[in-house]
């Protein structure tokens, strides 16, 4: 039986493809294949009664084509902080369970992964300024995501630059940034001036939450 779940927070993501990133558009990514790495903190959020207040989790991918292309690999890092039934939660969420086709990004990214590794448990940092276009996320030892402002090639000054989707399945609005990672986990990620994402969510079983 499908559970009633909900997550309303914010996101932190980079990935390999140059500023902007063409997935947006629907169109192909800027090196033919797709790397990324997202952390995520939840304000508010339940999955059926267990809570999920203050909770983290993130996840690393690899597609070696287009998104659509599938045979892609995963990974979920779930917030140490969680109990059991939470821990559980989490990793359903961000598995894609529980939610309708094509609802959300969790959902479509895991219906194409075929690789899927065993989540990673550990303590998360998460530290995120919208309005700034600042994010740095922690996973000692494991990974690390950095997000600053664009700037002007020219004069250094910051480039202010959002995207606004209608009709998507991860956000309605996304402030844009440049990315750094590293990653030593199972999918290894050495990013540098990339794709920098940061958004609000608010999402369920059926989608984006309006």
């Amino acid at each position: 039986m499908a559970v009633d779940w909900r997550i309303k927070g914010i996101e932190a993501v980079n990935c390999n493809c140059a500023f902007g990133c063409p997935c947006q558009f629907n169109a192909l990514p800027t090196y033919g294949s797709c790397m990324a790495a997202v952390g995520i903190h939840i304000d508010e959020g339940h999955f059926g009664d267990v809570k999920l207040d203050g909770l983290r989790f993130g996840f690393t991918l690899h597609f070696p084509g287009a998104v659509h292309e599938g045979n892609g690999t995963w990974q979920s890092i779930i917030d140490e902080r969680a109990d059991e039934a939470q821990r559980d939660a989490l990793t359903q969420i961000s598995h894609g369970e529980h939610t309708n086709e094509g609802a959300t990004m969790l959902q479509v990214y895991n219906s194409l992964v075929t690789t899927r590794h065993d989540p990673i448990v550990a303590a998360i940092e998460f530290e995120c300024d919208k309005k700034a276009r600042t994010a740095r996320v922690v996973v000692p030892g494991l990974l690390e995501i950095n997000l600053v402002p664009i700037t002007n090639p020219v004069t250094g000054e910051e480039h202010h630059a959002r995207i606004q989707l209608t009709g998507g399945f991860e956000y309605l609005e996304a402030e844009m940034a440049s990315g750094s990672t590293t990653c030593t986990g199972a999918i290894p990620l050495d990013l540098s001036a990339s794709y920098g994402q940061i958004a609000e969510l608010h999402l369920n079983q059926n989608g984006i939450v309006t």
